[in-house]
């Protein structure tokens, strides 16, 4: 729901909050100055004088603040919303709508850049990028900063290339004599495009690094882990056996007592 709708549902109630308890406290005015000439000014007189002035007060102080929220501008109507987006914020609100989402921007954008000389670092820009989303949960103290800047400069590298290939556009509509400026500009742009994507593909090999580095033991050896997991393994395997000489005893007693009985017999 928008400000602006939120703000004409409250000025609704209001209004009708005001009204409601006008009409009661005035019905309750009227039974008290009807009835209590009647019958003289008693305890149940006193309730009809309350409920009318509490009744009275409530729809003074509901117009009140209709007139106050009415006198404050309202909100700005919302943008138009455009086809598809109800349907798009339904499915991004689901981790496998969110992924199908986000690969459909990244394919759309890779289409307004068919044919243009930045194709194959906005490929390596793309690996780089989804390499570094799978480490960003493992990434930790000075990693999380390091984040924040690999966003920064994506953003930065996605709009600078969507620029090169808005140049590269227009560089057969430019006349002959401008066409030269505008070759070594956006000549210009495409090696800062592709030295940027080189010093983000360094950031995720160094952000890979840290993620190993993370991962092992702070002394020499194999991880605590592993140790426990040996052990564990060597643990069952001895229940293990300790269970099948326990079941092989009883037959092989019963043998051996049938045997010393037949030499017996003999």
């Amino acid at each position: 729901m928008d400000e602006r709708t939120r703000y004409f549902r409250r000025l609704k109630r209001l209004r009708g909050s005001a009204r409601r308890w006008s009409v009661l406290g005035g019905g309750l005015a009227a039974a008290t100055a009807v009835l209590t000439p009647y019958a003289g000014i008693g305890w149940a007189d006193a309730i009809w004088a309350g409920a009318a002035g509490s009744s009275i007060a409530l729809a003074w102080w509901r117009h009140s603040d209709h007139r106050e929220l009415a006198a404050t501008p309202a909100p700005p109507p919302p943008p138009p919303v455009l086809p598809g987006a109800k349907l798009t914020a339904a499915l991004e609100r689901f981790p496998a709508g969110r992924t199908v989402m986000n690969e459909v921007r990244r394919q759309k954008n890779r289409y307004a850049l068919r044919g243009s000389e930045i194709t194959q670092a906005w490929d390596r820009l793309d690996r780089a990028s989804a390499t570094l989303t799978a480490l960003a949960g493992r990434l930790h103290g000075p990693g999380e900063g390091a984040l924040l800047e690999a966003a920064v400069a994506e953003e930065w590298l996605r709009d600078l290339g969507q620029r090169v290939a808005s140049v590269e556009r227009a560089l057969p509509l430019t006349p002959p004599d401008q066409r030269a400026a505008l070759v070594e500009s956006h000549g210009s742009l495409a090696t800062q495009f592709t030295e940027g994507v080189d010093a983000y593909e360094r950031l995720v090999a160094a952000a890979a690094s840290y993620v190993a580095e993370d991962g092992h033991p702070v002394a020499e050896g194999a991880h605590p882990a592993l140790g426990s997991l040996i052990d564990a393994t060597d643990r069952l395997r001895g229940f293990a056996e300790g269970l099948s000489e326990l079941k092989r005893t009883p037959t092989t007693v019963f043998k051996q007592a049938a045997a010393d009985n037949a030499g017996t017999s003999t």
